[in-house]
């Protein structure tokens, strides 16, 4: 489906019920594209976020959930300019490689940077958090072409 086929309103126009078929579809795209993210990413990092969370671990959550909001940014952009579907589910694959990317080069000065979230240590979480955050926003820039 393209956007063109999708769309069912003018810009500016007040949504109505008629534009519910193209947001289900992008809507449930977005949806895949996280759990996807979740997956990957969680496989990518030593430490076991979702074990840590279930623990109470506000370190884990921090780190996780800023990720989190580091990827979704370049997802609704995505889904804001992406022509079609599959170009929304390719640019949101790559807005997952540069939060992998980003949690390596993070890394770099901090070399324990999971253990050190796995310990709870809020400083590591929220520099891998809030790296991932900023990387996500321009790479969300990036995608307005």
């Amino acid at each position: 489906m393209d956007r063109a086929s999708l769309r069912v309103r003018r810009v500016g126009a007040h949504p109505s019920p008629a534009g519910l078929p193209a947001f289900l579809v992008y809507f449930c795209t977005a949806l895949v594209a996280v759990v996807a993210y979740l997956f990957v990413y969680t496989r990518v990092t030593p430490h076991d976020e979702f074990k840590l969370i279930r623990e109470n671990d506000p370190a884990a959550a921090i780190a996780l959930g800023l990720s989190l909001l580091g990827f979704v940014l370049p997802v609704v952009s995505a889904i804001a300019h992406a022509a079609n579907v599959w170009d929304c589910l390719i640019w949101s694959a790559i807005a997952l490689m540069v939060q992998i990317v980003v949690y390596y080069i993070v890394k770099i000065p901090v070399p324990n940077l999971s253990a050190r979230i796995a310990a709870g240590e809020l400083a590591a979480a929220i520099w891998l958090g809030l790296s991932s955050l900023a990387a996500g926003a321009l790479n969300a820039a990036c995608m307005i072409y």
